[in-house]
């Protein structure tokens, strides 16, 4: 498998025809014009990673969302072959009295597009939310199997 690193740290396969993640070259242009520093903060919770693996029944996408109760996730179909995941995770309300050591965890929006190649089944998608991992399976069309009629051959 091939896979590319680009600029930012963010892995691709560049030879996947159903990967939608496209490198940004502006992506970074913020930080040279000043930007808030909540920019950086976002970067691992904005750059989630997710699991696609097929079955012979389905295709089953898993990602892990600590932290994120099942309203706070979005599952959707565009242009109907394309899944959309996305979510948001808020940062920590913060009080005039309180002193932070540490922030670690990571807040801000995400969101993955996977086109959905032609076997699947987009009418039956089913998502489920258990441990801070969300599953999605999108089930699979039987393949038609090729029938072969035999001809009888004519002739002397």
């Amino acid at each position: 498998m091939a896979l590319s690193l680009f600029g930012n740290g963010r892995r691709s396969n560049v030879f996947d025809p159903f990967s939608l993640d496209i490198w940004d070259p502006f992506q970074n242009m913020g930080s040279l014009i000043g930007s808030s520093s909540t920019a950086g903060d976002t970067s691992a919770f904005a750059q989630t990673r997710i699991d696609w693996k097929e079955t012979p029944e389905a295709h089953v996408f898993k990602a892990d969302l600590p932290g994120l109760k099942k309203e706070e996730v979005k599952v959707e179909l565009e242009e109907g072959n394309v899944l959309q995941i996305s979510g948001e995770r808020s940062r920590e309300q913060e009080e005039k009295n309180d002193k932070w050591h540490r922030v670690e965890r990571s807040s801000g929006k995400f969101l993955r597009r996977f086109r959905l190649p032609d076997n699947a089944k987009v009418d039956q998608v089913r998502a489920a939310m258990e441990n801070g991992v969300l599953t999605v399976t999108v089930p699979k069309a039987e393949e038609q199997k090729s029938q072969v009629k035999s001809i009888d051959i004519s002739g002397a």
